[in-house]
């Protein structure tokens, strides 16, 4: 009969053809990165089951989404191969008399634990392991069709299903919520397929068929389905027992005591699309068409179960994450269902095991969230948020980042399309649960590349790129009319402190590595009349050059080159204090592995350039200078404390929980100190204040938020790590916000602490690179933090770029970096201002007058852009008028408000993992007690009269009163 039929697409192959998983398999949305997408999806509803199981049956904590019940669990059992095995079926570790040592794991298929006499479908899981880096798992249902032909219909099912643990629920689940769900005929479907599965009384898992329902690829021979069925011979059961709610565990128990329980694994060979689907999952391959093969033998040995290495090796077993894509590429599983289970079991294990995190929102946050949404976009048509009275002003913002963590955050990490098959993965290094790695790696435990050293910068907005318009209008034309600094414009509520803070921050966060002069540059071509010499004691040239970033990367080996790898690790951990790698982290160590950084003297130690060894040493001056030095004699007091504390911690325990503490306080600082002071409204300092300890306590806060937003009762490290839909990462878009170059001052006095005497007068040149350290080391820490205390820093504007910057000699280079800044941004594909403030629900710009009403800008603006739309984002973003009292814009506060939580949220070491246990109590005690006045005082305890008394150290400082006729050095 089957021989006579048309083979339809997909036809296996001939015997010893090699075969491959794209023969036979058919991707949801047309390619397996959309498919990926939609699985992933998918596992997180599947999570989202796991919650409502446990809150329905009390548990104590995530089980298996599945199969939640284990019936028996050995790691005994032996799986031998026939020696009749057919030729065809002989490849890889199936082999004519292999025999292999084999996991055996027995369940019920219910997430929930219920009694065994409950109607339910029964499992088996197999681990047949080959070697020490080869093993294949084997996943088995006694039922030969699953419910679904496919994964959206399993998940679908197992959503309403969750939790349906009574009569009453599982009737209104099965015929009310799943039609309504799927359709009448395919809800009647899958409830023929499951009543036929659940109704028939198990006597013994011993005597059960297990079937895979899906196929995997037995390498040459093309797609099989397994299963297990007894062996002939086996002894019957006895009736179940009355009120043994366990009787499948003690029927097994009993025979186990007494025989072998032994199993035959048969396969079905593929025949054609329609008689054998890949994709059905609900299709039976009828055993009349299409032969059963016996293959192996699968023994699980007498033994007693009742003795404590027997239950010990029980809960081991219980707490493996059994996968069908723990094999090999020749053996790789088949078909949705499968593709779907790697996505579903990796992170079901994880949320298992506390590795990965799901926060479902609660419905009346999704109601009134939409209500506000809806309410606040109208509202904004004709009063912004930041002219709203505080409370309403917050909601308003709350409801701005909704929107933006739905549309705004774009995964961009290129990854496999089709899935892969891979060994089991290694248990979890102890280390890497309770420390920052190197280079950020393991920070997400279900996803240990994700944010780390390498990966790519996400997006908030589509790229757009126009290699067309690269030059267009001119770079240097716009810096010269628009950047250029002719007379500075201090930002006058903030010190030059918080100009270093910031830039120390973003050394920590990202860092598009370079190529080395000279091997890649960039051209720009210069105005007429206009030459650049582009390297000290060169030629004039017709043309700008610098160098190009490295790693841009095309999405998925085609398109632009629009990908970035960020040389920095994306979380918030220190690195640029640490290093970002193994190497320079343990060369900042003092020798022999202990756990302070070394300094000399209380200073950095300098290499071999003047600059000094530490974490992240690019573009060194002296504000830079004076946060390495605090926060390097930050971390050596905390050790020293720990080991107060705590006499029997190793030096690597001390390094390592030292270093959490002071990468949790600079974000703590940064938080609730740095963005207040440079957004200085009540607005703003309750906001970022709750991001980190909670909402303020009164009634009308809790009863919003618990409205709105009941995620935000709590600060953030209380609560659990989300990501939002998209993996975490820093974006391009991020990284435009933060160019705040205008900060930088172009002109510095050195002035003493104690009686505000001139000490010297310096340009920017004088106080950065290798001259950087002998002035510290000249004027020592307090002086220099006096002295940058007292100035003011740039107001980031128009015409406000740091001179000293626009010829900077680096790296044997001579750039001008406000042009670099907007060759950068074209280049990297971030949308022009115009498109960036939609892409960010703003308004569209129609005119030059709706950006600004300065008259000189707006000639200015007029004479460099044909019209708005060519107007460069970080023009645009200097050139807006910010909200009162913002010293940036209310564009780049958009990526602001969606990015600023999102680093500590996603973070688990400032999150799930902010506890004691990670932290030790002494540890929290220091974050929570510690701010940059007290780390200031710490280290430099004379200032203590100088700094501000109601405000943050950011705040410009009260000078002491200089003494009459005192001459000042000029540099």
């Amino acid at each position: 009969m089957v021989k006579q039929q048309e083979h339809l697409a997909g036809e296996r192959p001939a015997a010893r053809k090699p075969a491959t998983a794209e023969q036979y398999e058919r991707y949801v949305g047309g390619s397996p990165e959309r498919e990926r997408t939609i699985l992933e999806q998918l596992a997180r509803e599947l999570m989202r089951v796991q919650l409502k199981i446990k809150e329905r049956s009390g548990a104590a904590g995530i089980d298996r989404a599945f199969h939640a019940k284990a019936i028996l669990g050995v790691e005994n059992a032996r799986l031998r191969f026939n020696a009749s095995l057919p030729e065809d079926l002989r490849t890889g570790f199936a082999q004519p008399d292999a025999e292999y040592p084999v996991i055996v794991r027995l369940s019920n298929a219910s997430g929930a634990r219920q009694p065994d006499s409950a109607p339910d479908l029964r499992g088996a899981a197999l681990r047949i392991q080959v070697g020490t880096d080869e093993t294949h798992d084997l996943l088995m249902t006694n039922h030969p069709v699953s419910h679904a032909r496919n994964a959206r219909e399993f998940v679908v099912f197992a959503k309403v299903m969750a939790g349906a643990n009574t009569t009453l629920r599982k009737a209104v689940a099965l015929y009310v919520k799943l039609p309504w769900a799927l359709g009448w005929s395919t809800a009647a479907r899958m409830r023929r397929n499951v009543l036929a599965g659940t109704r028939r009384e198990v006597r013994s898992l011993a005597l059960e068929t297990y079937w895979s329902r899906g196929s995997i690829l037995w390498a040459e021979a093309g797609p099989v389905r397994y299963r297990l069925r007894p062996a002939s011979g086996t002894p019957a059961a006895p009736s179940p027992p009355r009120g043994d709610s366990d009787y499948l565990s003690h029927e097994l128990a009993a025979r186990l005591a007494g025989r072998d329980i032994v199993f035959d694994l048969c396969v079905q060979r593929y025949e054609d699309a329609r008689l054998t689907p890949i994709e059905d999952g609900a299709a039976d391959w009828p055993d009349a068409d299409v032969p059963v093969v016996p293959v192996a033998t699968l023994t699980i040995p007498r033994q007693d179960l009742d003795t404590a290495d027997a239950r010990a090796t029980e809960i081991r077993i219980d707490q493996l994450a059994f996968d069908p894509w723990n094999t090999t590429g020749e053996f790789r599983p088949l078909g949705n269902l499968n593709r779907a289970r790697k996505a579903a079991y990796e992170a079901g294990s994880a949320h298992r095991r506390g590795y990965r995190f799901i926060t479902p929102t609660p419905r009346r946050n999704l109601v009134v969230g939409a209500l506000l949404r809806g309410g606040f976009r109208v509202l904004n048509r004709y009063l912004p948020w930041h002219r709203l009275p505080t409370w309403i002003g917050l909601l308003n913002v709350e409801s701005i980042r909704q929107v933006l963590r739905r549309d705004n955050l774009i995964d961009t990490e290129v990854r496999q399309g089709p899935p892969e098959a891979h060994p089991v993965p290694p248990p979890l290094e102890d280390r890497l649960r309770v420390g920052r790695t190197y280079d950020g790696t393991y920070n997400d435990l279900s996803a240990p590349a994700m944010g780390a050293l390498g990966s790519t910068f996400g997006r908030n907005l589509p790229p757009v790129y126009r290699p067309d318009l690269f030059d267009e209008p001119n770079p240097v034309v716009v810096s010269r009319e628009l950047l250029h600094r002719d007379i500075f414009i201090p930002a006058r509520s903030l010190n030059v402190i918080a100009a270093a803070w910031i830039q120390f921050q973003v050394h920590d966060w990202v860092d598009h590595k370079r190529c080395p002069p000279g091997m890649q540059s960039v051209e720009v071509p210069l105005p007429y009349g206009m030459t650049w010499t582009n390297t000290p004691g060169g030629a004039p040239e017709s043309v700008m050059r610098f160098a190009e970033n490295e790693d841009l990367r095309p999405a998925g080996g085609t398109g632009p080159p629009i990908l970035s790898a960020n040389a920095a690790s994306h979380w918030w951990d220190g690195s640029e204090v640490y290093g970002g790698d193994e190497t320079v982290a343990k060369s900042l160590r003092e020798p022999d592995g202990g756990a302070s950084l070394r300094l000399e003297n209380g200073h950095l130690v300098p290499g071999p350039d003047g600059v000094p060894i530490t974490g992240f040493r690019d573009n060194w001056w002296l504000g830079l200078s004076v946060m390495h030095t605090l926060f390097a004699r930050e971390h050596n007091a905390v050790c020293q404390a720990l080991r107060e504390e705590y006499p029997g911690m190793d030096e690597d325990a001390v390094y390592r929980t030292a270093r959490l503490v002071v990468s949790a306080l600079i974000a703590k600082i940064h938080t609730v100190e740095w963005t207040p002071a440079i957004l200085a409204t009540e607005l703003i300092d309750i906001g970022l204040k709750a991001n980190w300890s909670g909402p303020p306590k009164n009634w009308l806060a809790q009863l919003g938020l618990w409205l709105a937003d009941a995620h935000a009762l709590t600060g953030i490290p209380g609560t659990l790590p989300d990501h939002h839909g998209a993996p975490y990462s820093l974006t391009e878009d991020f990284v435009t916000v933060y160019r705040m170059h205008p900060l930088i001052p172009d002109a510095y006095e050195i002035a003493d602490h104690r009686s505000g005497r001139p000490l010297e007068s310096l340009g920017f040149n004088d106080v950065q690179g290798a001259a950087t350290e002998p002035l510290m080391r000249r004027a020592g820490l307090a002086n220099s933090l006096y002295s940058l205390g007292i100035a003011h820093p740039g107001a980031i504007t128009l015409r406000n770029f740091p001179r000293a910057l626009q010829a900077f000699e680096r790296d044997g280079e001579i750039i001008d970096l406000s042009v670099v800044d907007l060759v950068r941004t074209r280049r990297r594909a971030v949308p022009r201002y115009n498109d960036f403030r939609a892409g960010l629900h703003q308004p569209r710009l129609r005119r030059f007058e709706d950006l600004t009403s300065d008259p000189d800008s707006l000639a200015r603006l007029k004479d460099v852009y044909r019209s708005v739309d060519d107007i460069d984002t970080m023009v645009g973003l200097f050139a807006e008028n910010p909200p009162e009292r913002f010293g940036f814009s209310d564009t780049a506060f958009r990526i602001f408000i969606l990015m600023a939580s999102r680093r500590l949220q996603s973070d688990r070491f400032l999150t799930v993992d902010f506890r004691p246990e990670i932290y030790t109590p002494l540890g929290l005690d220091w974050i929570a007690r510690n701010g940059m006045t007290s780390v200031i005082l710490r280290h430099c305890p004379e200032l203590a009269g100088i700094l501000p008394r109601t405000t943050s150290a950011f705040a410009p400082w009260r000078p002491a009163m200089p003494e009459a006729n005192t001459g000042i050095r000029h540099h």
